[in-house]
């Protein structure tokens, strides 16, 4: 079995440096982990360099932990395991219960050598697990995962429960449209704003989607992309085109949304 490799992606450089030197002296035979000091280097040294292991700190600029997480379970290339994930946080209470809701190993800051040999040891187990098993398997717990791990907490959300969005007010030109939600077929995320598309044409709202996703009702608006919340009853047919890759034909429009692998279990057959 070839040398397993590591990346390390924290923006701290003297937490960085001491996260390689733990993993060095716990794990003599990793090949010496890379470095990313944010959340984009990160993603692109992922990609470029597809390791075994990935070492994640929530908080980067440019990408967080978990941010960098999804969007590597959709671009992560066909036929190549996906990395085993490990995220490294500051002490908090509500990081540490989702993580462990969701099965995902995690590091605490500042990381000490006993915990880091218990992570090693898992991390050793999985890797094993891995090659004798099935890669789709993998990718698909991976997946399960982050789904876990993007559910809001049931006990916050009952806490501050989001007041339900009726009406959105959105620029168009040097107007402002009052928006019924039930008109809206999709919400599509841009560089600043989210695109608000009816019917009637688009419109551009300040608001982000992280923040509109709890004002809408669950049952008739689904996220299906990073980027992408659709009306369900606008949806046509989920297909799959020769690579996997799966979109979604929508009715009375042209263009098909993407669907992210994170995603495309809400379209499987009943």
């Amino acid at each position: 079995m070839p040398q397993p490799t590591a990346l390390i992606a924290e923006d701290e450089p003297l937490l960085a440096n001491a996260l390689r030197q733990a993993l060095q002296r716990t794990w003599p035979e990793l090949e010496a982990p890379h470095m990313a000091a944010n959340g984009i280097e990160a993603l692109e040294q992922s990609l470029a360099l597809l390791p075994d292991v990935l070492l994640l700190d929530i908080r980067m600029p440019g990408r967080s932990g978990l941010e960098v997480a999804r969007e590597l379970a959709d671009a992560w290339p066909a036929g190549r395991p996906f990395p085993l994930i490990v995220f490294v946080t500051a002490y908090d209470n509500y990081a540490v219960e989702a993580f462990e809701r969701a099965a995902v190993d995690y590091l605490l800051k500042p990381v000490n050598d006993a915990r880091l040999g218990a992570t090693v040891a898992r991390l050793k187990a999985l890797l094993d697990q891995r090659a004798a098993g099935s890669q789709d398997e993998h990718l698909e717990r991976a997946l399960a995962q982050l789904r876990r791990l993007a559910s809001p907490d049931t006990t916050e959300a009952e806490a501050q429960p989001a007041a339900r969005l009726d009406i959105i007010r959105a620029a168009v030109g040097n107007q402002v449209r009052m928006i019924p939600v039930s008109d809206v077929i999709y919400f599509e995320a841009t560089d600043k704003y989210v695109n608000v598309v009816t019917a009637d044409g688009q419109a551009l709202i300040r608001t982000s989607l992280r923040e509109l996703i709890p004002q809408l009702d669950a049952q008739q608006f689904w996220q299906v992309h990073r980027g992408t919340v659709v009306q369900v009853r606008h949806v046509q047919a989920a297909v799959r085109d020769e690579a996997g890759k799966m979109s979604l034909v929508l009715r009375n429009r042209s263009e098909k949304l993407a669907v992210s692998r994170l995603f495309s279990h809400l379209f499987k057959q009943m």
